[in-house]
Parts: structure tokens; sequence; C-alpha cells
């Protein structure tokens, strides 16, 4: 794969800025380089038609002067020639200055040592377009060696396969410090909020156990005693077996270890006398399974599916039920799902929709169905809520949750907690996420507060072939749902 050059649009900005800096200048000094040329060219013509107008001009002939003047405006930098007598009356005004304005150039005329008349003389003003287009081959070939630069630059910056493997392998050791710093500081809040869990259990049962007198307190007062007893049975055995110098008594280290057992060995008992935990067994990763139940819910943060009227709302649920069961039908005629089931048929309310999904066989790929499934409705809302908002109808978002049937509530709980827009949350046993290893990229909640966040997954991505049969079958039910509908 070949990746463009870093920040090439930026170099390509500063090269346009360079060349219209560049062509700014040239039109600055062309114009002040023209201005100097003019201005000599005007004091030449001035002088020149005083020496030739002095005999007319002290005549007044008013005749010969148009005729000298209208000689000077035919040249092209000239506007204006204006002839003036000694009492500065216009003689001869020549030219059309009011439409063309420029610099004028003044000069008294004289006969010896006495004033006769003046001439003014006004010259047009060069344009910034008459500059460039002058100097048009200067323009276009800094143009053209612009453009040549940036392409240059492009294929020479282009990063190198080992700059690339290099910046990879930093980007991977950068996210998994992260997410070790992040895993570490979630192991430790759990930890703490556990062994707070177990010190309040603890002072509770001693209290209850100080206040209720009950056959486990006469239980742990028999060990014990049990416990001395057998010690001092042990001392004088000891005592009568040896001499009066030759007696030593018990170990302690004897000692600690009987009283040790003896209390594991109540600790043991009273563990298997408490009630097991159902949570427990629900949470357990290698629990079995052979259900998975798909639910979405709407992405509704200001309740508007509660204030909308009953007349839009109904179509739109209903129009909500269809496309999902279309594509639980389509869905599950691929090869890869043979031997999953649908076990109810979905309605959407206000909650949302549940889908049961079952495995008829030990070989059936219930748990990949069932992400399948919340990933393609998931493709299907999108376009059919971008399609109501671009006719300015109701619709909205939705997000989904896979789980097996015993986590359902759990699941439910976790999309109003922390599911997304467009997000899919998993929540599977370790058999369940084995299933879908090889298809989708999951990833972890950020910061979980819960054993159940800390348990659930995020859909982070799928491989392409698992992609594109999602394509092909949304595309056939989004086929289906517009025949259904030049049908009606």
């Amino acid at each position: 794969m070949t990746y463009l050059a870093p920040r090439q649009g930026l170099f390509a900005i500063i090269l346009l800025v360079s060349f219209c800096l560049q062509t700014l200048l040239l039109v600055i000094s062309t114009d002040q380089q023209l201005s100097k040329s003019r201005a000599l060219k005007g004091e030449q013509m001035v002088a020149q038609l005083i020496d030739e107008a002095r005999l007319s001009l002290e005549n007044k002939d008013r005749v010969s002067l148009s005729v000298i003047a209208n000689r000077y405006t035919s040249e092209q930098d000239v506007t204006r020639i204006l002839i003036k007598d000694n009492n500065d009356d216009i003689l001869v005004p020549v030219g059309n200055a009011p439409m063309q304005q420029g610099d004028t150039i003044r000069q008294i005329a004289t006969n010896g040592d006495s004033v006769i008349g003046s001439v003014s003389l006004t010259l047009k003003d060069i344009s910034k377009g008459e500059i460039i287009a002058m100097q048009w081959p200067f323009v276009i070939g800094t143009m053209l060696l612009h453009l040549l630069l940036w392409l240059v630059y492009g294929y020479l910056a282009r990063p190198t396969k080992e700059q690339i493997n290099a910046l990879s392998r930093d980007i991977q050791d950068l996210h998994r410090e992260q997410y070790m710093q992040i895993d570490q500081r979630s192991y430790d809040r759990e930890f703490e909020r556990r062994t707070t869990d177990a010190d309040r259990e603890t002072s509770e049962h001693s209290v209850e156990s100080a206040t209720d007198s009950q056959p486990t307190n006469a239980h742990k007062f028999d060990v014990h005693s049990e416990v001395n007893q057998y010690l001092r049975t042990q001392q004088n055995q000891a005592a009568t077996d040896t001499t009066g110098s030759d007696s030593q008594p018990i170990d302690s280290t004897t000692e600690e270890r009987a009283e040790h057992d003896a209390a594991n060995g109540a600790a043991q008992d009273e563990i298997s006398r408490a009630p097991k935990s159902g949570s427990a067994s629900r949470l357990s990763a290698t629990r079995s399974f052979d259900s998975v139940r798909v639910q979405i819910v709407f992405h509704d943060e200001f309740n508007m599916l509660e204030r909308l009227a009953p007349a839009q709302r109904l179509p739109y649920l209903a129009l909500c039920t269809q496309l999902l069961n279309q594509a639980v039908t389509e869905l599950l005629k691929q090869p890869l799902l043979l031997g999953v089931s649908e076990m109810n048929e979905p309605r959407f309310d206000d909650t949302g929709a549940s889908v049961l999904l079952k495995a008829d066989n030990s070989h059936a790929k219930v748990a990949l169905a069932g992400v399948m499934l919340g990933k393609l409705y998931l493709m299907l809302n999108k376009i059919i809520h971008d399609k109501h908002i671009e006719l300015s109808r109701f619709a909205l978002p939705a997000k989904a949750g896979v789980s097996d049937d015993a986590q359902a509530q759990a699941m439910t709980q976790l999309l109003h907690s922390v599911g997304k827009k467009e997000q899919m949350l998993i929540l599977l046993p370790n058999t369940g996420l084995k299933q879908i290893s090889h298809h989708v990229q999951v990833q972890s909640i950020m910061r979980p507060t819960t054993v159940y966040e800390r348990e659930c997954a995020v859909f982070d991505g799928g491989n392409d072939s698992m992609i594109q049969r999602l394509a092909d079958v949304r595309n056939a039910v989004l086929m289906i749902e517009s025949t259904d509908e030049s049908a009606i």
C-alpha cells in the first residue's frame, strides 16, 4: 500500500502562498520601473512640446497649438495635454483625462526672462492586469515550477516500509502501556471494593454472631476447646513418656499448625453451610449456554418516542419490526449459521425489541449469529435513520446488546448505563467469545465500575468476509423492503 507524504496538503498551501507572494513582488517591481521610465519620458515630451510651441504660445495661436498638441496625444501613454497662457487661461485642452487619470507633469514655458505660459501633460496609469499580461511567461513558468516542487515532495517524502513499521510498533507500545495502566487501575479499584465489601460483611457477621446465640457459636467454641484439650493431652503424654530431666515442651510450631488447621476446618464448614450465590454462577466465564438473546433499544436521550403521537409512533415501530424480522430471516439463510434457529417473533415497542436465538446442535455458532444480527440491524437502522432525517421524518438511532439468556437482565442495564449510539455490547462466556474471535474484534469498556462492565466487551470491527456477508444480507433486506413499498 502506498502512503502519501506527511502533510502534503499543508505543503501545497505553502507553495500557493509562495506563488502569490512572488507574483505580487513581480507586479510591484515592474510598476516601479515603468513609473520611473514614464516620468523621464514625460519630462522630455513636455520640454520638446514647449520648444515647438513657443512661438505659437507667445502669439496665442490656438490652431497651431492644437495641431502640435494632437501629435503628442497620439502617444499611447499620453492621456491629456493642457496649454495655458501667462494669465493661467486655458488655450488648448487636448485628450480625455476625465476618463483616464494618471500622473501629471507641469512645466512653465519662458521666452528669455519672461513667462509666456505653461504646459501640463498627463500620463495614464498602468494597471496590474497589463503588467501580468506583459509578464505572462514568467508567471506561468513560476506556477509550473511550484507544481513540480509539490509533485517531487509527494514522491520523495513518502514514508518507507521501515518507517511505517517503526511507527506501528511505537503506536502499539503506546496503546499497550495505556491499556495496562487502565487495567491496573481498574484492578486496584475492584480489589479495594472487594476488600471493603468483605470487611463490611465480616463486621456485620460479627455483630450478628454476638447478638444471636446459635449453634455456630457453640460449634466454634467446641472447636477451640477441642484444640486446647488436644494440646493438653499431648503435653501430658509427652511428660509421662519421658523422664523429668529429658522432658521438653511441645514445639510452638506444632501448636500454631494445629490451631491453623482447626480454624481452616471451621471456615470451610461455614462456607459449606452458606447458600450458593446465583450471580456468581451466572458470571462464571466457563458457564455453558445454548441460546443467545439480542436486545435492540433506541438511543432516545430526550424521550422523544414517548412524546410522539400514536399516529406516527406505531407506523415507525411497525417498520422497525418488519426490518428486524426480515433481517433475522435473511441472516439465518447463511451457510455459516447452519443449525441456529429463532425461538420468538420479536416486536418493537417503546423499550425496543429482543430476539432469542438457539443452537440446534453443538456445532451451531449461535454466539456468532447473535453478533452478526446485532451488527446487521445497526447497519439497517443507520440507513433508515439517515433517510428519514433527510426527508424530515421522525427516526431514532439504535444500540444493540448480545448476551446469553442468563445475562439478559444484566445486558439491559448495561445498554442503559454505558451503551452509546450505534454501539454493540457483548456479554458472553469464554466459549461464546472463542466462537466469535475469528470473525470480530472486541475491546473492553474503559474504566468499568461494576463486575458486569468489566466482563462486558464492545464490538470494534469485523474481518472482510463477515462485513461482506453482512453487506450482502443488508442489500437483500433493503431490496425486499423496496419491493414491498412499491407493491403497496
